[in-house]
């Protein structure tokens, strides 16, 4: 049985490609997991740019610009940062849209005010960034998984925005 989440990422590829847009990912909690969708897709690389697994803050700040004062003023799980992740990547891949997820996988490491599945996913292209705030019910790998097919989701709906 296929994997329904592939079948996002093959729609993702259909209105990219028909397009010409390029994809660029920036993923903390997902570590890789929507890049990894979309290469499932034969013809991925007429797309996908490249990816970011940007686990620590350290990372998020070297490689996708995002500001210092952005993660201590909002902490690394935030809708601020999300966007930064998906601005950075986008600029610094080059590509027409890109995409950031960050968030709290679980089981451990949340907080009463950063519960476990609480995550945030942005897309960044020519218009205003789409973000979401999202607090998936599941164990790590659901919360993954949901977060993955958002993130995949909101780049169908991005892609598609474009002529």
């Amino acid at each position: 049985m296929a994997d329904p989440l592939v079948e996002h990422a093959r729609r993702l590829q259909d209105a990219c490609v028909s397009r010409g847009l390029t994809v660029a990912t920036a993923e903390s909690c997902t570590g890789g997991l929507v890049a990894h969708l979309i290469t499932e897709v034969p013809g991925s690389s007429g797309y996908l740019l490249g990816g970011v697994v940007a686990y620590s803050d350290a990372v998020k700040r070297a490689m996708l610009g995002v500001p210092a004062t952005t993660l201590e003023a909002h902490g690394a799980v935030s809708a601020q940062v999300a966007v930064a992740m998906a601005e950075g990547v986008r600029e610094r891949l080059g590509a027409d849209l890109g995409v950031g997820v960050t968030g709290v996988a679980g089981p451990d490491g949340g907080t009463d005010a950063k519960p476990v599945g609480l995550v945030y996913i942005a897309v960044a292209g020519s218009r205003e960034p789409l973000v979401r705030r999202c607090l998936w019910p599941h164990d790590r790998e659901g919360n993954k998984r949901a977060s993955a097919e958002t993130a995949l989701e909101m780049l169908i709906e991005a892609a598609e925005a474009r002529p």
